[in-house]
């Protein structure tokens, strides 16, 4: 969205020279000086003269199409609104496709690798799924174009496309002498929210990284899988939300049918300046109605994905792991505009089932405001358990993340200063491993003999030897590449078991779901934890790295 002077503050400058203004002012008949009465429709006449005025003599020629495009940013930016916002039909496209998981294209995720774009992802069923590409192919070539100096980017515009047209994607395979080239047809594509696995113990691991479209669906098909599961982490970290009715239908999956599972405040929309209230209860059956179930939050855990939590939390269905959360209470609309445009706005508050507001009030730049931790309100749920209400989910038990030490970050550092790009580096390392190890049939590992070559390759490339030589740094490499390679074998649940090594909140979740069988029993061992720690329950100092891909294509 632009953010240029607003409209709204030009018309107040007047367009005849001061003197001029004063006697055009003086002579006008009092009956004109006055606008009549007629309210909106005055105020619009009034708006669209100013604005063909503007068009007209301003000494700086502006279009028309750019002075309505000023004074629509000026009106979003009256309402003082952080959420409101207007999105042109190319931001529209990507706000579709990043709450929906939806695009158009031919299933495939794309990263830079080695200066090469890669395909490290090849989604089931999709056209090039269908069309026989896979993880791995360097993409060389789209349609009559030389894509071999591409810039990921350049191929994702490129290869995308109205369903129903066809691309012809060009690639290099490992075996092959000449390019392999693939002519698919663009179609509707589907990148799932939910992903899931089981750690050792019987426990699964379920992660949802957005409330899309179809989110409970997708939820609903895992806690069917996993039935049998003596546990359940369900990890909402760094969920930004999404879509209100997903998030009821999500927290319909775990609760019992007539239980509440949010309420809503918002404007009448007949007009009138009373205040209208919805709620909705579930209606299922839960799906894992005995499962203890652990939920991890953190700062970044946020609207959609706290309706969520804090349902599960009111009802003592889950004990809440991890960092208070980002405290989004206020529910957004997102309506449809002429010309492919939409305008979204602030249209009401939500409600957990207990009436808590998890509003938390923020300035204009987004940083919360001063608060006074002793005057937080509390309410108690059914098993009389004491829960903050006080703007976003209070865990019941607070875990700070893991740090980086000292050597850590003089390693991060000293590889910036040397140009050398870590992340990515560790990417291509995990990339080249995983096709090492699938095709021995070997679970996800770190090869001793492939880190040193690694390691040598981080020293060519500049690094400073006296940073590889630590052994807190080369811990830290180990522990990331290991990550890395269990992330490209597409082994979640490896993935998870590595991560642990780091990530506090994801072990306590882990330990605590071994050693309780039942909910009460999980809350009993978190209570007693929290009690040994003597701290605050409060918000979270950091977060957990995560190496990511781009999007979809």
């Amino acid at each position: 969205m632009r953010r240029t002077t607003s409209l709204s503050t030009v018309l107040f400058l007047s367009l005849l020279p001061v003197g001029l203004a004063a006697q055009a002012t003086a002579t006008r008949p009092e009956s004109e000086a006055r606008p009549p009465e007629g309210g909106a429709n005055v105020e619009a006449q009034v708006f669209v003269s100013a604005l063909q005025a503007i068009g007209q003599l301003y000494q700086t020629p502006l279009s028309d199409s750019t002075l309505w495009a000023q004074a629509l940013d000026g009106l979003i930016e009256s309402l003082n609104d952080p959420y409101a916002a207007v999105f042109t039909p190319e931001e529209a496209e990507v706000f579709e496709e990043d709450n929906t998981g939806n695009y158009a294209g031919i299933g495939v995720q794309i990263t830079q690798l080695n200066d090469r774009v890669t395909v490290t992802a090849v989604f089931r069923s999709t056209p090039a799924d269908q069309a026989g590409m896979q993880v791995g192919d360097v993409i060389v070539g789209v349609n009559v174009h030389d894509a071999e100096e591409w810039s990921s980017d350049m191929v994702a515009d490129s290869v995308r496309g109205p369903v129903g047209t066809t691309v012809d994607v060009t690639v290099r395979r490992e075996g092959y002498d000449t390019p392999l080239s693939f002519p698919i047809t663009r179609d509707q594509v589907h990148v799932p929210a939910v992903e899931a696995d089981d750690l050792e113990g019987g426990v699964t691991y379920v992660v949802m990284d957005r409330v899309a479209r179809n989110a409970a669906r997708e939820m609903d098909e895992i806690l069917q899988e996993h039935s049998s599961a003596s546990g359940i982490i369900l990890d909402l970290r760094r969920n930004p939300g999404g879509y209100l009715d997903e998030s009821l239908m999500l927290a319909d999956l775990f609760l019992k049918p007539g239980q509440r599972l949010a309420s809503t405040r918002s404007r009448n929309p007949s007009g009138a300046s009373d205040t209208r209230e919805e709620s909705w209860d579930a209606r299922m059956i839960a799906r894992v109605p005995a499962t203890p179930i652990v939920v991890l939050v953190d700062e970044f855990t946020a609207s959609a994905a706290e309706i969520l939590a804090g349902a599960l939390q009111d009802y003592d269905r889950a004990l809440v792991v991890g960092q208070r959360t980002f405290g989004k209470g206020v529910v957004q609309t997102v309506l449809d505009l002429p010309y492919d445009r939409r305008i979204r706005f602030t249209t009401g508050s939500w409600y957990t089932p207990l009436g808590r507001s998890l509003h938390r009030p923020r300035d204009a730049s987004g940083r919360p405001l001063e608060e006074d931790v002793d005057t937080f309100p509390k309410v108690a749920s059914a098993a009389g358990r004491e829960l903050v209400a006080a703007g976003g989910i209070f865990p019941d038990l607070a875990v700070p993340y893991d740090t980086l030490t000292l050597k850590e970050r003089e390693l991060l550092g000293g590889a910036a200063e040397a140009g050398v790009p870590l992340p990515l580096r560790i990417a291509e390392f995990g990339f080249s491993e995983a096709r090492v190890l699938e095709a021995a049939d070997r679970t996800p590992e770190l090869r001793e003999e492939a880190f040193q070559d690694f390691l040598g390759q981080l020293r060519d490339e500049g690094m400073p030897a006296d940073l590889l030589d630590s052994e807190e740094a080369l811990a830290y490499l180990r522990w990331r590449a290991r990550i890395s390679v269990a992330d490209r074998m597409d082994r979640l649940g490896s993935s998870v078991m590595f991560r642990m090594e780091r990530d506090n909140v994801l072990a306590e979740a882990y330990r605590l779901l071994l050693e309780s069988p039942t909910q009460t029993e999980l809350f009993a061992h978190a209570e007693s934890v929290a009690a040994d720690q003597e701290s605050p329950v409060g918000d979270g100092d950091g977060a957990p790295e995560r190496d990511g891909d781009g999007p979809g294509r």
